[in-house]
């Protein structure tokens, strides 16, 4: 069996404490209430503050949880409020579409597969849940590089690695297909990222208005298109999907 890394354990339950305590905790407190040396109590805090996870009050000296655990907190809080929202209207996509439906949020410089609703047939699936999608390629990705400031900036420094050959990797090219999503408000890959597939997907909002994630369906080219086209009606439902998890949010005029 695998040892646990006695470091992090500490550091573990230094976070617990101060995420515990009504107050600002000083070194002498957290050592003696962890039961460790001053110095092993003071490295594992200068290495936590350093990665923004303590933060220490200059006039007292004393240690509290810092804005960066803080964030990743509300990014966790964000995603599983966006899941819970989404759980109806993705399955009722699903349904509607006949196709399967993936809500994908931003994760460094790739999508992150947050919920997958299966196709509603006895086909063998495969559950992509926490799945990695590239930014560039895919419906998912460029509807979030389209809408979020801070996914096009990864996207622009990403490798956008050809998948197909009608992946487009060149940075004007690949501007204009984000000009493209704006006006229309979705994005399409008709066999960008896989040989044979297509999906077309549309961005979620929160109440402030902010991109939160996108969702799509995907499945085969001749199921999605019609005469070289994505089929409207498929469109529509996407882009209807995407507005009631919106108004779910508490998005306005959505």
């Amino acid at each position: 069996m695998a040892r646990n890394i006695q470091s992090l354990e500490r550091a573990a339950a230094m976070l617990r404490l101060l995420a515990g305590g009504e107050r600002r905790l000083g070194l002498s407190d957290i050592a003696s209430s962890l039961g460790l040396a001053k110095g092993t109590a003071h490295g594992i805090l200068r290495t936590l503050q350093q990665e923004g996870f303590v933060e220490q009050d200059d006039a007292s000296g004393r240690y509290q949880l810092g804005a960066e655990l803080l964030r990743l907190g509300t990014t966790y809080l964000d995603v599983h409020e966006l899941r819970a929202r989404a759980l109806v209207w993705t399955d009722d996509l699903a349904r509607s579409s006949g196709e399967s439906v993936h809500l994908g949020v931003l994760h460094q410089q790739g999508v992150l597969i947050v919920h997958h609703v299966f196709r509603p047939d006895d086909s063998r699936q495969v559950l992509e849940i926490g799945a990695m999608q590239p930014l560039h390629c895919t419906a998912l990705g460029k509807v979030l590089s389209a809408y979020d400031p801070v996914a096009h900036s990864e996207a622009l420094e990403s490798d956008r690695k050809a998948f197909t050959d009608r992946t487009v990797c060149d940075l004007d090219a690949f501007e204009q297909i984000l000009d493209i999503t704006r006006a229309r408000g979705y994005a399409a890959d008709v066999e960008e990222t896989w040989e044979g597939v297509a999906s077309v997907a549309a961005p979620i909002h929160d109440r402030r208005r902010m991109p939160v994630g996108a969702v799509g369906i995907t499945g085969a080219v001749e199921r999605l298109c019609r005469d070289g086209e994505l089929r409207a009606e498929l469109i529509a439902a996407v882009r209807d999907c995407a507005r009631a998890v919106s108004r779910d949010l508490g998005a306005a005029r959505f």
